[in-house]
């Protein structure tokens, strides 16, 4: 049965920060679906003249993807961890933008998930119920972050 996080404050389940964090809130978060709420703000880095191109819509399913992981680490009382977009599979668009005002509902169910911390979602976005976006993502929360994230070559 899927928890309602509404009043999970998004920064306890989501390592982005900023105007880099793009998500209002998670409304609901179980084993293998997750549901988000986002407005599209006019000060957001990608709109002009009002809209944001709809290619957008995969950063929106991705970080709505980091809240079900997150959620999940939080499940279990660890720290939420980074995780990587690693593509993204037959992203069809069902409108030319996103416009400034828009709530967004992004629905994101795990396909699969390894153990090695690979994962794939099926993910959709609607805007007043309607069908905007939908794709498929592949994901990768590397089981040791800081090794993985380590760019000096150095072993950790």
């Amino acid at each position: 049965m899927a928890e309602n996080l509404a009043a999970v404050a998004v920064d306890e389940l989501v390592p982005h920060r900023g105007d880099m964090s793009w998500l209002d809130t998670v409304l609901s978060a179980d084993d293998e679906t997750v549901v988000a709420q986002a407005t599209v703000r006019p000060d957001s880095y990608f709109v002009r003249d009002g809209r944001a191109p709809v290619w957008v819509g995969v950063e929106y399913m991705a970080q709505a993807i980091a809240a079900w992981a997150g959620n999940r680490a939080r499940l279990k009382g660890q720290a939420v961890k980074v995780g990587l977009l690693l593509g993204t599979r037959r992203y069809a668009v069902h409108r030319q933008a996103f416009v400034v005002g828009d709530c967004l509902r992004i629905e994101a169910r795990c396909e699969l998930m390894g153990d090695n911390g690979l994962g794939m979602f099926a993910s959709q976005i609607f805007v007043d119920d309607a069908l905007a976006a939908e794709a498929n993502l592949s994901v990768f929360e590397p089981p040791n972050e800081s090794a993985f994230l380590n760019f000096s070559g150095e072993s950790a």
